[in-house]
């Protein structure tokens, strides 16, 4: 399964927008109103959960300087990666995309499709003011 957060501008730089992705702390501030646990397990993992889902545990995979940062699960049952995707646009203005794969049969695909589009979309969205 594939999904894709829309595009957001930002007025950062893509290296400000970059730098701001790969502190995990800074996930936090990106997270749905109805987060109901978020900790910081280590440099580079966290863990969160959103009111009546399960802890998810997400740790930074794989990182390319001011262009891509790629986030795994860590543990757990399933396998997936969340991708944010920065483009510079100009000096002091980048575009963030957050993208969402994993591999699911088709009864789970169905059921987590909605929430997960839903959740990659408030991350960006709520990037405008935190970055």
């Amino acid at each position: 399964m594939n999904l894709e957060s829309p595009k957001v501008t930002l007025d950062k730089s893509a290296e400000e927008a970059f730098n701001f992705l790969s502190d995990v702390k800074n996930f936090e501030s990106l997270m749905p109103e109805n987060i109901s646990k978020f900790e910081v397990l280590e440099d580079d993992k966290f863990l969160f959960a959103l009111k009546g889902m399960p802890e998810i545990v997400l740790k930074k995979k794989e990182t390319v300087p001011h262009n891509k940062i790629v986030l795994g699960a860590a543990g757990g049952k399933l396998d997936f990666a969340l991708i944010g995707n920065i483009t510079e646009v100009e000096a002091n203005k980048s575009e963030v995309q957050l993208a969402f794969n994993g591999e699911f049969n088709a009864m789970m695909a169905m059921m987590i499709k909605g929430p997960i589009s839903k959740f990659i979309e408030t991350l960006v969205t709520n990037m405008k003011t935190a970055v």
